[in-house]
């Protein structure tokens, strides 16, 4: 069995280059989940048997001289709401529990046709709509830092795979913070993409008005890699926005020159856990001493945007579900059942001045987007909360600081800055104006190139395996 430390980071240029082969990484994947999956349960289904078949094809394509794609033989894992034929998909649920598609979601037929592995199908939040990931239908998932405590979520069980060796990298979506959220209470980068950018063909939504699916990884250079792969115009997802698709690989290497960086004056540092706010404002200053130019500015209107973006997922949530809460209640975990609920407080006049609400929102973020290009603040402003922390609350708590950008339509990544004087992984947010990503992606690489705590991975990971 392989350990996981041999996975580092940068794992998709090693590939390419030769310098690992696919089948040795995907047995260091599948020897972490043997280890350590009963103690984590980071996966709803895990595809051994695909995973070395797919990896024995990408080496003897790699000897024969050519190459599956930019993503030639990486193992990942998919969150259980994106589709995948003949694999099941049960969207955390009891409703779907054997549900196997015919066909795959528009962004892992991406990934496949790249040269991606599958590892398994990565354990989520139920019906993907909450962020602890503690799934009464498939398990609670743990995060490898502290297996006391939860992974985040949605996405839980994509962090959680990827920080414990599990897998090299994972897919998840983001509503109001489902890959953010995770990506930093597991030590991880995780970007979620302007929405319409990546296309949403195959997924289960959450809330019509925000889903997109993003990567996380152990790098921005592997983040980078799998969302060059992702995007693009899908005539079959409504959401979906024709738009050249930048260079987000040359990015990583374009450096910083002229980019500037705004860090908010209010909310997003008050109320904070003091060692957060330490670490995320000593980001701040790497990026200064780098040549960004920082500046404090304020964003005015952020505590309304907060309850607008709360408002909208609960009534667009509850619109997803009316008939099967009405039809088998029994069938939904009880904390999901209490929060689609909340709905019932959102009447439809209510709802449509929520709208207008975001629409203002995204006119008073535009104007500040003219003085700067990114917005550095926290991902998560408290530390990791332990499982069995009430849903609701916690969720609120966790999102705090990520459901602003999501009802902008912004796009916005976390990358770690650092832990906690619990030893917990602490992220830094990033958020641009739609279709920024290259800017946030030069950023981060340039915090990445300065720092290293991309490279700590958790001691339940790189512990040696039993004899």
């Amino acid at each position: 069995m392989t350990s996981s430390p041999s996975l580092g980071t940068d794992l998709v240029r090693r590939l390419r280059q030769g310098e690992l082969t696919s089948a040795a990484l995907t047995e260091a994947c599948l020897g972490q989940v043997e280890r350590l999956e009963g103690e984590l349960r980071a996966f709803v289904t895990v595809t051994p048997d695909v995973a070395r078949a797919r990896a024995a094809e990408a080496d003897a394509v790699l000897a024969d001289g050519r190459s599956l794609g930019s993503l030639h033989g990486l193992p990942v894992a998919i969150k259980d709401n994106i589709d995948t034929a003949g694999i099941r998909t049960t969207v955390g649920s009891a409703f779907f529990r054997d549900r196997v598609p015919d066909a795959d979601a528009e962004v892992w037929r991406r990934l496949e046709a790249a040269g991606a592995v599958l590892i398994g199908k990565a354990q989520l939040h139920e019906f993907a709509y909450g962020a602890t990931t503690q799934n009464p239908h498939h398990g609670s998932c743990r995060n490898p830092w502290d297996t006391a405590r939860i992974p985040g979520g949605s996405s839980g069980g994509s962090g959680s795979s990827v920080a414990a060796g599990m897998a090299a990298a994972a897919l998840g979506t983001d509503t109001g913070g489902s890959v953010r959220i995770p990506a930093s209470l597991n030590g991880l980068s995780g970007i979620r993409p302007t929405l319409g950018r990546v296309p949403n063909t195959g997924v289960f939504y959450v809330a019509w008005s925000f889903d997109t699916v993003g990567p996380l990884a152990r790098s921005i250079a592997d983040c980078a890699e799998i969302l060059a792969v992702m995007s693009g115009y899908c005539p079959t997802d409504p959401m979906s926005v024709d738009r050249p698709v930048e260079d987000f690989v040359a990015a990583l290497s374009a450096g910083t020159a002229g980019l500037r960086v705004g860090v908010p004056r209010n909310f997003f540092f008050e109320d904070i856990d003091a060692d957060i706010v330490a670490l995320v404002r000593a980001a701040a200053d790497v990026l200064a001493d780098l040549g960004v130019s920082v500046e404090d500015v304020d964003v005015p209107g952020i505590e309304e945007a907060n309850d607008a973006c709360t408002r909208i997922i609960w009534a667009e949530a509850y619109a997803q579900h009316r008939e099967r809460l009405a039809e088998q209640p029994s069938l939904f975990g009880e904390d999901l059942q209490r929060r689609l609920v909340l709905a019932h407080d959102v009447a439809g006049h209510d709802y449509a001045r929520y709208r207008q609400l975001g629409r203002r929102w995204r006119r008073t973020l535009a104007e500040l987007f003219e003085r700067v290009d990114v917005l550095l603040s926290p991902t998560a402003g408290t530390d990791v909360p332990e499982v069995g922390s009430e849903m609701i609350e916690t969720t609120v708590r966790l999102t705090h600081l990520t459901y602003g950008w999501s009802l902008a339509g912004l796009t916005a990544l976390s990358i770690p800055c650092g832990f906690a004087q619990s030893g917990m992984p602490v992220g830094l947010q990033l958020a641009a104006a739609p279709w920024g990503e290259a800017d946030l992606i030069r950023l981060a690489a340039a915090y990445e190139s300065a720092t290293s705590w991309h490279e700590r991975q958790p001691p339940l990971a790189t512990a040696a395996p039993a004899a």
